[in-house]
């Protein structure tokens, strides 16, 4: 489980398929924490560490998570947003996040507000998939406040502390991010039948 709360930007220096399946290698500044078989969120997507090589780690994308992602759009040298699995015993400052991506939308908008900025995404209204005014949404692993929630779009409002500290920054119109859905308002709508 995840909260959300990004750690750090990993870096992507290669890329290697094997059949259907993508293996990344990143680098990191916490690599030399990891150990094999630890989950991490890359961009909200958990993935397995499958080896450790100095200050770079590989983690493997079967096809299925690069058909519903946007991790089959990376390329050596791009951003990814990292956060290692909660410590049970540590705060829980954003929230539940399983990293299990339900979709993709894409930036309608961005907008510079003078100090902070409003992103504005569309994404396919999948039953079950909802935005609530003031909820939370999980856009590229980061646990934020949507308003303007619509059946098909919503905005988040960013502050310049996770502007600069996340990949958002690289994030224009056009471009594809990854969304998972607040868990709580998933359950609900499954069980109002929506």
């Amino acid at each position: 489980m995840f909260t959300g709360i990004i750690e750090a930007l990993g870096r992507v220096t290669d890329i290697r398929e094997e059949q259907s399946n993508k293996h990344f290698t990143l680098t990191s500044p916490f690599t030399h924490e990891l150990q094999i078989d630890q989950s991490v969120a890359h961009n909200g997507v958990c993935l397995t560490v499958v080896s450790i090589n100095g200050d770079e780690f590989t983690v493997t994308a079967i096809d299925e998570t690069l058909k519903k992602t946007n991790l089959n759009s990376l390329k050596a040298g791009d951003a990814v947003n990292l956060e290692r699995c909660m410590v049970a015993n540590g705060r829980f400052d954003g929230h539940v996040v399983q990293g299990h991506v339900d979709q993709t939308a894409v930036c309608e908008d961005v907008r510079d507000e003078n100090g902070s900025w409003v992103f504005t995404f569309r994404y396919d209204p999948v039953p079950g998939n909802v935005t609530v005014e003031k909820g939370s949404i999980c856009v590229n692993g980061i646990s934020l406040t949507c308003f303007n929630s619509q059946p098909d779009r919503f905005s988040v409002a960013i502050i310049p502390y996770t502007y600069e500290h996340t990949n958002l920054h690289q994030v224009k119109q056009g471009d594809t991010v990854n969304l998972e859905f607040d868990i709580i308002g998933k359950y609900v709508a499954r069980l109002l039948g929506k």
